[in-house]
C-alpha cells in the first residue's frame, strides 16, 4: 500500500514550520508566560507541578511556545520570593523576643489583609461581590492595623507599657513597666517589612524588564533563568524539549488533545462510496484523499496576485506561515519509562504508516494544520481525519483554538515599567501598602513550596509508570476572552481551511472516479454558498437561503436566512 509523508516545510516568509526550538522559544506567547510565572503565583506552581514534580507525566503539546523555558522562570520566580519570604518571616522570629510580643498587635490586622485577598480571589477581572466583601475586610484590617500603631506610638513617646490582654491570649498581658524600647522595635518592623516587600517587587521588575524585555529575550542562551537551574531542570528541559513539539503525541486518554485549546465545532460526517457510471472506479485509500487535501492547504500559503512581486511580498497575512505536519496520537498505556518514548524519526514512522490506513481506536492518525497569529496569542489547529470502511468515507474535522494569554500577564511590562520608573514616594507608598498582607503571603508561600518538595521527595514519581499530560502550560496561562480582531481572524483561517479539506476530499473523490453527489449535498454548497456539517448534536447550515435538518442545540449562522430559504 503506498504511503505518503507530509514534510515539513518552510512557509513563504521563510519561517520553517517544523520543529525548531528557537522559533517557539523566543516568541512572544512565550516570553509572556514567562513574565506571567513572576505575576501569578497559581500559574507559577501549577506550571512547577505539571512539569517538574511529576515528571512521569510527559508534556503536552506546545504550540507557538517552549514549555522548558516557562518552567526555568516559573522556578527562578519561586526561588525568588522563597528567598523573600524567609526574610519577611526571619524578621518576624526575631521581633517576637526583641519587642517581648509587642508585635502580636499587628496580627489581628495582617491576618485579616490576608483574608481580604482570599475572599478577592484572581487579580484580574474579580466578581463583584467578592470585590466588595474583600474591601471591607480590608478596610476593618486596616483600622486594626492604624489602632496598633497608635497604641504602639504612645509608649514609644511618654513610656508606659501596652496591654495585650485580648490580643496575645495566652501568651501573655505584655512585658509590663516600660515598653519605650520594645515600641520603638515594633514600630520599626513595619518599615522593615516594606523594605523586603519593596526589594522582592524591584527584583521582579528588574527581570521583566531586562531579560524578558522584547530585545533580549529572543537570546535564548543568554537567559540567566536556564543557566542557574540544576541537573534535575536541566535533564526534564531536555524531555519537555523533546515530547512538547514531537509529531508523536502521547496522550492521556481523557484529554487526547491537550495543549491545542478550545474545541471550535468539531464535526463529522460519513458518505457512501458510490462509483462514477462514466468510468470505473479506483481504489482510494487514506493516504490518496490526503495527497489531494495537502496541495490545496498549502496554496493558502501564496498571496493573490497583487500587480507585482514586491506587493505580493509585501502581503503579511498568517496563512503565509501555516503550517502542516501529520501527527500520531497514541496511548501512554503500557509504556515502561519516560525515557522509552518512541520519538525517533523510524519509530515515528513505523506508527504513522499503521495508523493512517488502521483506523484504530487509541492509535490515530490526523493531519495537523495550524496558523499561528498575534505573536502565537491567538492559535489556531484543525486536525483532520479521514478514514474509508466497507464503502464508506468518513471525514473527521476537529477545531481547536488557543486564546490570548491572560490579561495580566500582557500588563506586566506595563506593570513593571510604571514601578521602576516611579519616584521614590511612590514606590515607598506602594510598598507600605503593601506590607500588611506580606506576612500572610510569606507563610503562604513557604507552605506552598514546603508541599512542592515534601510531594517531590514523598510521591514516588520519578519511578512511577508514565502519564498522558493532565495539564498544558500554555492552557493555563490562556484567557477566556479574545478581542473582536482576534476572533475575526480565528473564523477567517477556520473558513479557508476546512474549505480548502472539503475541496480537496471532493477532488480525490471525483478523480478516482466516485460519485461526489452526496458529498456535495452535505458539506459543499446547498444552496448559494450554505455549509452542510453534521455534528454531535445535529446538522447546521450556514450562508443565505439554506436548509437546515437535524438542528438541535445550536443554529446556523450566516448572511440571510436561519431555518428554511
Amino acid at each position: 500500500m503506498t504511503q505518503t509523508y507530509i514534510p515539513r516545510q518552510p512557509g513563504p516568509s521563510g519561517r520553517r514550520g517544523d520543529i525548531d526550538p528557537k522559533a517557539p522559544g523566543s516568541s512572544e506567547a512565550t516570553r509572556l508566560l514567562c513574565a506571567g510565572a513572576y505575576q501569578d503565583a497559581v500559574f507559577r506552581d501549577a506550571v512547577i507541578d505539571e512539569l517538574y514534580v511529576h515528571e512521569e507525566r510527559i508534556a503536552a503539546p506546545s504550540l507557538g511556545i517552549d514549555a522548558a523555558r516557562v518552567l526555568a522562570h516559573a522556578l527562578r520566580a519561586r526561588r525568588i520570593e522563597l528567598g523573600w519570604s524567609a526574610a519577611i518571616v526571619l524578621l518576624w522570629i526575631v521581633a517576637v523576643p526583641l519587642t517581648q510580643w509587642l508585635i502580636l498587635l499587628y496580627l489581628p490586622a495582617f491576618a485579616l489583609f490576608t483574608v481580604a485577598g482570599w475572599i478577592r480571589g484572581p487579580q484580574e477581572r474579580p466578581v463583584w461581590y467578592r470585590r466588595i466583601a474583600g474591601w471591607y475586610v480590608r478596610l476593618i484590617g486596616w483600622v486594626l492595623y492604624l489602632w496598633a500603631l497608635f497604641s504602639l506610638l504612645r509608649p514609644a513617646l511618654t513610656g508606659g507599657s501596652v496591654d495585650l490582654s485580648g490580643v496575645a491570649g495566652s501568651f501573655g498581658s505584655g512585658p509590663g513597666g516600660d515598653d519605650r524600647l520594645q515600641s520603638w522595635c515594633a514600630l520599626v518592623l513595619p518599615l522593615l517589612l516594606a523594605w523586603a516587600v519593596a526589594m522582592q517587587r524591584g527584583q521582579f521588575a528588574r527581570s521583566l524588564t531586562e531579560e524578558l524585555s522584547r530585545p533580549r529575550f529572543p537570546e535564548v542562551a543568554a537567559d540567566p533563568a536556564e543557566a542557574a537551574d540544576g541537573h534535575r531542570f536541566q535533564r526534564l528541559a531536555a524531555r519537555i524539549r523533546a515530547e512538547q513539539h514531537a509529531p508523536l503525541v502521547l496522550y492521556h486518554v481523557t484529554q487526547p488533545f491537550c495543549g491545542a485549546g478550545q474545541p471550535y465545532e468539531p464535526w463529522s460526517l460519513s458518505v457512501e462510496l458510490r462509483p462514477n457510471r462514466d468510468r470505473e472506479p479506483e481504489p482510494l485509500d487514506n493516504s490518496a484523499i490526503l495527497r489531494r487535501v495537502v496541495p490545496l492547504l498549502e496554496a493558502l500559503r501564496v498571496p493573490s496576485p497583487h500587480g507585482s512581486p514586491e506587493l505580493a511580498a509585501a502581503v503579511r497575512d498568517r496563512l503565509r506561515d501555516l503550517e502542516l505536519d501529520e501527527i500520531v496520537f497514541l496511548p501512554v498505556t503500557g509504556l515502561p519509562s519516560r525515557a522509552d518514548a518512541p520519538y525517533t524519526t523510524r519509530q515515528f514512522e513505523e506508527h504513522r504508516s499503521r495508523a493512517i490506513e488502521e483506523g484504530g481506536e487509541t492509535r490515530r492518525h490526523f493531519l495537523r494544520i495550524r496558523v499561528g497569529g498575534w505573536g502565537e496569542e491567538i492559535v489556531t489547529t484543525v486536525f483532520v481525519r479521514v478514514h474509508t470502511q466497507g464503502g464508506m468515507l468518513m471525514l473527521e474535522v476537529a477545531p481547536h483554538v488557543l486564546r490570548p494569554v491572560k490579561r495580566l500577564f500582557q500588563d506586566a511590562d506595563l506593570a513593571a515599567h510604571r514601578h521602576r520608573h516611579n519616584n521614590s514616594f511612590g514606590k515607598a507608598a506602594w510598598a507600605v501598602g503593601n506590607t500588611p498582607a506580606a506576612a500572610g503571603h510569606a507563610v503562604l508561600a513557604l507552605w506552598r513550596s514546603a508541599v512542592s518538595l515534601w510531594r517531590l521527595a514523598t510521591g514516588g514519581y520519578g519511578r512511577a509508570l508514565p502519564e498522558g499530560p493532565v495539564r498544558s502550560v500554555r492552557e493555563l496561562g490562556s484567557d477566556n476572552d479574545a478581542s473582536l480582531f482576534q476572533e475575526m481572524d480565528v473564523s477567517r483561517y477556520l473558513k479557508s481551511i476546512q474549505d480548502r479539506v472539503a475541496n480537496g476530499v471532493r477532488l480525490a473523490l471525483q478523480e478516482a472516479g466516485w460519485e461526489t453527489d452526496e458529498f456535495v449535498q452535505k458539506i459543499v454548497n446547498v444552496a448559494e454558498g450554505a455549509t452542510f456539517i453534521e455534528t454531535a448534536k445535529g446538522a447546521i447550515a450556514i450562508g443565505d437561503r439554506n436548509t437546515v435538518v437535524n438542528r438541535t442545540s445550536r443554529t446556523g449562522t450566516g448572511g440571510g436566512g436561519r431555518g428554511e430559504g
